[in-house]
């Protein structure tokens, strides 16, 4: 049974149509990556999942349960950091993991939690003094309470040093290695690529690709650089020239002093292409691949998925269908809060 379910999901506010036909699936212990331009809808999305905004039409269903039925139920299960998270003035981080805690009615020791998420030291000081860092490492521990089935953590990286991120990452990690389903939103595209292994992307309120990243990349043609470094007294532009005839081959550069070829070609073709270096004289040395990115697929996507659709209109292509079944913002978390570094240049938050 799927972690997560929405069936023919619509958001309507007025005349303006925020979500049109979100069918998606989320299969448990995956680790989706959310992903949307500035009001694709995704900000949407999770507060209908969570049932803090109801649809317009269609169903949610979270870890088997209609979360219109029976809310409370459902939030027992989860846990959620939420996007602007700020601690209560007069609690200090112990008090709100502990608040957690005696909310979800589990037994979790207070000092394990705080430990995990690395606030050892400052447990005891009032969180209104944390940095951003700090408070954003105290939603984690307590969205851990309970050993919940499922994580929704929307920007989880925010205002978090590079240690922070990394063990951000490895929390996530460890959660899904127990079972547990992740629903990861995050405008930092890499973060979501060293996660996830499944990504969605919204755009003008629809669905538009789910997908494992290797299915996408075969989607939109994305290619493989593939950099062969050759030994032996073969021709490099004998070679070369061997390569450029593939079926799958866009590109080859050739330089001569490092005895290099720099190959752009289809993933599917990286084989053929060293079996072709070999049949024609070449000895590999050493070889390297990179694969289009995260980012380099969400602009993409984005870029071809059409014209915004007026207020109130659908797109005509109509509802876009997709099943994701398996098959670090960094600032200081130090003791005082830094000025947060620019954004990406590819700004997908909410």
């Amino acid at each position: 049974m799927p972690a997560i379910e929405l069936d023919g999901v619509e958001k309507h506010f007025g005349d303006v149509t925020a979500l049109r036909g979100i069918d998606l699936s989320v299969e448990r212990g995956d680790v989706f990556g959310f992903l949307g331009p500035n009001g694709a809808g995704k900000s949407t999305t999770i507060d209908i999942m969570l049932n803090y905004s109801h649809a317009s039409a269609g169903s949610v269903r979270v870890l088997g349960t209609d979360v219109a039925d029976d809310p409370v139920a459902v939030r027992r299960r989860i846990g959620v950091l939420p996007e602007g998270f700020e601690p209560f003035e007069t609690m200090t981080g112990r008090q709100h993991v502990q608040f957690a805690i005696e909310s979800k009615g589990v037994d979790d020791y207070p000092e394990e939690i705080i430990e995990r998420v690395g606030l050892e030291g400052a447990e005891d000081r009032p969180a209104s003094g944390y940095s951003k860092g700090m408070a954003q490492r105290l939603a984690l521990g307590m969205a851990l309470v309970g050993e919940p089935d499922l994580l929704v953590l929307d920007e989880p990286s925010t205002g978090l040093d590079p240690h922070g991120v990394r063990r951000m990452r490895e929390i996530v990690r460890e959660e899904a290695d127990r079972g547990a389903t992740v629903f990861f939103s995050s405008h930092i595209l890499e973060q979501v690529e060293a996660v996830c292994n499944r990504v969605g992307i919204l755009r003008y309120g629809e669905l538009i690709a789910v997908d494992s990243l290797e299915h996408l990349r075969g989607t939109v043609g994305a290619e493989s650089e593939l950099t062969v470094e050759l030994a032996g007294p073969a021709s490099v532009t004998a070679v070369a020239d061997a390569v450029r005839s593939l079926e799958g081959v866009s590109q080859v550069a050739e330089h001569d002093r490092e005895r290099t070829l720099v190959v752009g070609c289809t993933t599917g073709a990286k084989l053929a292409v060293l079996d072709e270096i070999r049949a024609s004289g070449g000895e590999i040395g050493d070889f390297s691949t990179g694969e289009t990115s995260l980012e380099e697929l969400f602009v993409s996507y984005t870029d071809s998925a059409g014209a915004k659709p007026g207020p109130g209109q659908r797109r005509p292509e109509g509802r876009a269908r997709a099943d994701a079944s398996r098959d670090a913002d960094e600032t200081s978390d130090s003791g005082t809060e830094s000025t947060p570094d620019p954004q990406p240049s590819t700004e997908v938050s909410r």
